[in-house]
């Protein structure tokens, strides 16, 4: 039967000229691929493009000289709808033809359907654009790299079909919306070719909505030397260790055996003095150095810092001062007796005031 059938069928050589008025069409009983037997039923071409046909099909094909890849176009005249695809083997029963589900469903026919099947010419396809159906579509952290593997699978993709791929035990449905180039069949060639793909929204996904962040002010309160002084803002961490506790306490003459007292009378001891709370400003500058016995893995960064403050606070005092720094009464190298005696009897030969500190020198 199969005698004269070469691989030069599959590399694109025919085995003589191609008639083109010569076309296959036949009708078959259509069933989805789940029904097949289990000793030739392949699960994954379920989430394919490719169908099952009978041997007497290939049959034709090689008197006819079809040329690989071999595609056909599926037409179910009942509904007046039509989608294409191709072949994976040709081991189906006699007068029928096992597709996927997803092409059951596009071509709204039940299982034992009438269905015709003739082959067809689609150019290469250079773009295509998608539309998942479902937002989980997302959730694939590579989406192009999985939809590559997946298209490997077709040899057709028409416009408007929504075809299936299994993912991670997932199943996306994936819309055609357009196609390049533009052809009367509204499909393309998917085989051994290099395809721009194009993603569109998934349905049902909202475009969040953008709210920029409350960005907060930088400028915090200015710290005051007052502040500092008292130990406000600055000396937070102080607060929290009672530093001007620890640094009163280890300045009072008599502390080296500290320690709650107790009468014979049983009466409390006076312990106001030792539970006294202390602020920074009540702090000695001249006391000596305190040690701070911490917890472990705790540092403290909260010793008072005074600030300088200048004296004057308005401007114009600021500047006088400012001049002062280089104020006194300059003295000439030379003195002229009868320029000062002249200038008391006589006027003065140029309209211009001079300073009675500076003698000019002609």
């Amino acid at each position: 039967m199969f005698s004269g059938f070469g691989s030069d069928l599959f590399r694109g050589s025919p085995f003589g000229p191609v008639m083109n008025n010569n076309k296959f069409e036949d009708y078959f009983r259509c069933y989805p691929i789940a029904m097949m037997a289990d000793n030739i039923r392949k699960d994954d071409a379920n989430f394919g493009g490719k169908i099952f046909l009978p041997p007497s099909a290939l049959n034709k094909l090689t008197m006819l000289h079809i040329r690989y890849p071999m595609l056909f176009e599926l037409s179910n005249e009942a509904q007046a709808v039509r989608t294409h695809s191709g072949v994976l083997e040709f081991v189906a029963e006699e007068g029928r033809v096992y597709i996927p589900q997803w092409m059951m469903t596009t071509l709204k026919i039940n299982p034992g359907g009438l269905l015709k099947i003739s082959n067809c010419d689609l150019p290469l396809g250079s773009f295509v654009k998608i539309e998942p159906q479902s937002v989980d579509f997302l959730d694939i952290s590579d989406p192009k790299a999985v939809l590559e593997n997946v298209l490997r699978k077709f040899s057709t993709l028409t416009v408007n079909d929504i075809i299936e791929i299994n993912y991670n035990d997932s199943i996306f449905g994936i819309k055609v919306l357009d196609v390049k180039p533009k052809s009367d069949s509204t499909s393309i060639c998917v085989v051994e070719t290099d395809l721009e793909t194009d993603f569109a929204p998934p349905v049902g996904y909202v475009e969040p909505e953008y709210k920029p962040k409350k960005v907060e002010s930088s400028s915090a309160k200015p710290i005051t030397p007052s502040s500092v002084n008292r130990g406000v803002g600055a000396a937070t961490m102080a607060k929290s260790i009672n530093y001007a506790n620890i640094v009163a306490n280890a300045s009072k003459p008599g502390q080296h055996f500290v320690g709650s007292g107790q009468k014979l009378s049983g009466k409390p001891a006076n312990v106001e003095e030792s539970t006294r709370s202390y602020t920074i400003d009540e702090l000695d500058p001249d006391a000596p150095p305190a040690p701070l016995d911490l917890p472990h893995n705790q540092l403290f960064f909260g010793f008072p810092v005074v600030l300088p403050t200048p004296e004057n606070t308005d401007g114009e005092d600021s500047s006088e001062d400012a001049k002062k720094a280089f104020g006194g009464s300059g003295q000439s190298l030379r003195q002229s007796k009868k320029r000062k005696e002249k200038s008391s009897t006589h006027l003065p030969l140029k309209n211009h005031s001079r300073s009675p500190d500076y003698i000019e020198i002609d």
